[in-house]
């Protein structure tokens, strides 16, 4: 990867996101917890939920990883609240979809992986930032067996 490579992929606006992440930390009474851990790079995303009437109600994320990973889990961490389990694996695929198939952003509100098109020529990046939206699916699915 070529420096100037580099600086179109890690863009302001993914180095914001990247710096600005909802929802860090652990729940104290999760329903439903899920660790995701990308084999290429060693990022880890954690991801508490609990759900009500089968939303999202409160959840937090522990992110250990690359800019990518952390603008990833930024985007979902504005989005995920209110969301139930298809929305979330609807999400996930989209973003799978957009990132190795040239398909389209994720529909709102999840819209925000529009920024994280370029990454579509790294493929090395993409379980990085799928981490978030695998790890949330995992949660709550976790918190519906639980219930």
């Amino acid at each position: 990867m070529s420096d100037s490579d580099l600086l179109s992929l890690y863009s302001g606006r993914i180095l914001e996101l990247a710096a600005d992440i909802p929802h860090i930390g652990r729940l104290d009474a999760p329903q439903g917890s899920a660790r995701r851990r990308s084999p290429v790079c060693g990022s880890t995303v954690t991801v508490d939920v609990t759900l009500k009437d089968g939303k999202v109600a409160a959840f937090a994320q522990d992110v250990k990883a690359c800019a990518l990973g952390q603008a990833s889990a930024s985007i979902m961490g504005r989005a995920l609240a209110g969301r139930t389990r298809a929305e979330v694996e609807t999400a996930r695929d989209a973003l799978r979809a957009m990132l190795s198939e040239g398909g389209a952003v994720p529909a709102a509100p999840f819209d925000g992986y529009q920024v994280l098109v370029p990454a579509r020529d790294y493929r090395n990046r993409h379980a990085s930032i799928l981490l978030a939206l695998e790890a949330a699916a995992e949660a709550i699915a976790a918190a519906e067996a639980a219930d």
